[in-house]
């Protein structure tokens, strides 16, 4: 199957159009079960009623797993506001009252959010046992009530088509404490803009009622769990900064 020239690049896969429809396919040094794990997510996030692309199929491509999903034209609010900066105020309102209905959703069919930041936490080489158990013990101290959460929010995983949002890349959602979700999506926008991230804690922390002191509880145990991740844009000074800062020992 000719695919063509990628319309995207991430870190896992390549996303390329064809026959109006996306077909995600895979890096071949990843597990042999990651385009299921993945398509397994978002289905349950679909069967939730929530605007996301509909699994059409989990195969292999030239040896490659893929993902065939349905084709949602549009534009990433992140692109828009890129060309809209004016606008900024508008579309984090809008990001946020997307997000706050997925943290609605009781899920009943999904990984614990505490099992996969202990796996994340514990796979970090650059952390040292004893931060590892602060982390740990600090995550396993915070009572919540257990949601649905997306686990990387930010713009340019919402598609804007015909004034409805479709969110995408549903790879890291589990259930767990929203307010860490909150905290994820701090993290991410703090990488480029402060002023960005301020914005949206701000207006979510309005919109919500919950105390942004409640939120930036989970700013070691995020950062430390983002350590996990091969992101080449992130800087892991920073998070060891924010580790350290909450997490001295």
């Amino acid at each position: 199957m000719n695919l063509g020239s990628p319309i995207a690049i991430g870190n896992t896969a390549k996303i390329y159009l064809h026959n109006e429809m996306i077909i995600k396919v895979f890096r071949d040094d990843l597990p042999l079960t990651e385009a299921q794990y993945e398509a397994d997510k978002q289905k349950i996030a679909y069967s939730y009623g929530l605007q996301v692309p509909k699994v059409l199929d989990v195969t292999l491509i030239a040896g490659r797993q893929a993902i065939i999903m349905e084709y949602v034209p549009g534009k990433t609010i992140g692109d828009i506001l890129s060309q809209n900066k004016d606008q900024t105020a508008y579309y984090m309102n809008l990001s946020i009252d997307v997000q706050q209905k997925i943290h609605q959703i009781i899920p009943d069919s999904l990984e614990p959010m505490r099992e996969k930041i202990r796996r994340q936490i514990e796979s970090v080489n650059c952390l040292d046992a004893r931060h590892k158990t602060c982390l740990i013990q600090k995550m396993e101290s915070i009572t919540f009530e257990t949601k649905l959460c997306h686990g990387d929010f930010h713009l340019f995983n919402l598609l804007l088509s015909n004034e409805k949002v479709t969110i995408i890349d549903w790879v890291d959602s589990s259930a767990g404490d929203i307010r860490a979700d909150v905290y994820r999506t701090y993290l991410l926008y703090s990488q480029f803009s402060k002023a960005l991230a301020d914005l949206y804690v701000h207006v979510y922390c309005e919109k919500s009622g919950i105390a942004k002191d409640d939120i930036f509880q989970w700013a070691p145990i995020i950062a430390g769990a983002r350590l996990s991740e091969t992101v080449s844009s992130e800087n892991t000074k920073r998070l060891l900064g924010i580790i350290n800062h909450y997490c001295s020992l």
